[in-house]
């Protein structure tokens, strides 16, 4: 789960790149930076928590970042600064993720 989040925080870093530099885009492309790269961040603490519940905690916290980044995305295609093609790769990744980590929470929770 992360590496697959660490891939997809390096898309996202490189996506904020393209819409900064080629769409001159600044507002949106900083909104999906924080939360697409928080994903990753939070799924990477959860695994040193103090317990279960901190665990549990921390991939709630990713998941609701996972939310906000797709979200954000819906954002950018439906204005027109991502074309459907990036778009859909993006949001693939993105649920994708989204799925794992609900797979984790709920068999971390049945495990408690």
């Amino acid at each position: 789960m992360i590496d697959k989040s660490i891939d997809f925080g390096a898309r996202i870093v490189k996506l904020h790149r393209y819409l900064s530099k080629e769409k001159h885009e600044n507002v949106l492309s900083k909104q999906i930076l924080r939360s697409g790269t928080s994903i990753g961040a939070n799924i990477n603490e959860a695994q040193y928590g103090n317990s279960k519940a901190d665990f549990i905690s921390k991939l709630h916290i990713a998941l609701k970042e996972t939310a906000e980044t797709e979200y954000w995305l819906h954002i950018l295609l439906k204005s027109d600064y991502l074309d459907n093609k990036l778009a859909s790769s993006l949001l693939a990744d993105c649920l994708e993720i989204k799925r794992i980590l609900i797979a984790s929470i709920n068999t971390a929770k049945e495990t408690t």
